[in-house]
């Protein structure tokens, strides 16, 4: 299984010649969640991404308009349906990191899948020790090479963030996005490196916790919306390099946000408005889903292991 997995990744389309990977999802033509999710005003996602292209063309940004709209016909073009399942296999779906609506998803190499597939390499490296298995020196050469690439790539000095970088290119998106904390998670990040992200930290802080981006675009992942993974991400990670004020103040923060909400609706939601404090987030979602699922799993689990990393003498500032 684990091999199996690993190769899904590591072949074309994933693959890429420069030692990393990206989304490229399989499938053509509609997502099957879109064509029968929610409708806003009877209209679907792929219609107001539609209407967006034909009525507001010179607002994309991060790839050529063309590509992804048939202007002649008012029509999404099989390369858009590719996009937007590519999106979808990131878990990202949508925002403006891969470009408007998060489309051009095939043409960036993205710094939370790198990470990832690190983890899985020394993970399965680790495995292989432990049962005195014969491809332990394979798996950490693979990690190596993917660290070496991770670096000479995605690592961007100039603003002291990792960035999702051009497929073509390999230039950085000028997208200042909270996957920057996964190489600091993994254990990736050299010290200075993990000094310069903490050192950004302020950009994506908010009242709330940490915000997905530090754009706001009307998608569910960017600002001001935040979610709990990459709270969890981004606090872990901080730890790891010693970052602890920094973790025990963003944590705070989220859980004091949740707990809040949780006492005034009696549920837990999926993600929260970090900037406002606030689960009511359909107003300021124009793309996507605006409903706010309760439930919610991965908010429970990162409440529960952001309080059992705090200090007792923090826990007493979570409001309750």
């Amino acid at each position: 299984a684990i091999a199996s997995y690993y190769a899904y990744w590591t072949t074309a389309p994933h693959a890429l010649p420069v030692g990393l990977s990206r989304y490229y999802d399989l499938g053509e033509g509609p997502a099957p969640e879109v064509v029968s999710g929610e409708r806003e005003n009877g209209l679907s996602h792929y219609d107001r991404v539609r209407t967006f292209y034909r009525d507001e063309p010179s607002k994309i940004d991060g790839y050529p308009l063309a590509e992804m709209y048939d202007a002649a016909h008012d029509a999404l073009t099989p390369a858009f349906y590719v996009g937007d399942r590519s999106m979808r296999e990131s878990g990202v779906d949508p925002s403006g990191r891969f470009g408007s609506f998060n489309v051009g998803a095939t043409h960036y190499i993205p710094v939370c899948l790198n990470a990832l597939l690190w983890v899985m390499e020394s993970d399965t490296a680790e495995i292989q020790r432990l049962l005195s298995l014969p491809d332990e020196a394979a798996w950490r050469d693979r990690a190596n090479d993917r660290r070496t690439a991770i670096d000479n790539v995605l690592w961007d000095a100039k603003s002291g963030l990792y960035a999702d970088a051009d497929v073509q290119t390999l230039e950085h998106r000028d997208y200042p996005f909270a996957t920057t904390f996964f190489p600091l998670w993994s254990g990736i990040a050299s010290k200075a490196q993990a000094a310069e992200v903490a050192k950004n930290l302020k950009l994506f802080e908010a009242p709330g916790g940490i915000m997905t981006s530090t754009r706001v675009t009307g998608m569910q992942w960017d600002a001001p919306f935040g979610w709990a993974p990459f709270q969890l991400i981004a606090a872990q990670g901080l730890r790891r390099y010693g970052y602890n004020a920094e973790a025990d103040r963003i944590s705070v923060a989220f859980l004091s946000l949740v707990l809040q909400e949780f006492r005034e609706h009696d549920v837990i939601f999926e993600k929260y408005d970090v900037i406002a404090r606030d689960s009511a987030v359909a107003a300021n979602v124009h793309f996507g889903y605006s409903t706010n699922v309760i439930g919610f799993g991965w908010t429970n689990a990162t409440w529960t292991a952001l309080w059992d990393a705090l200090p007792e003498s923090e826990r007493a500032k979570v409001v309750r």
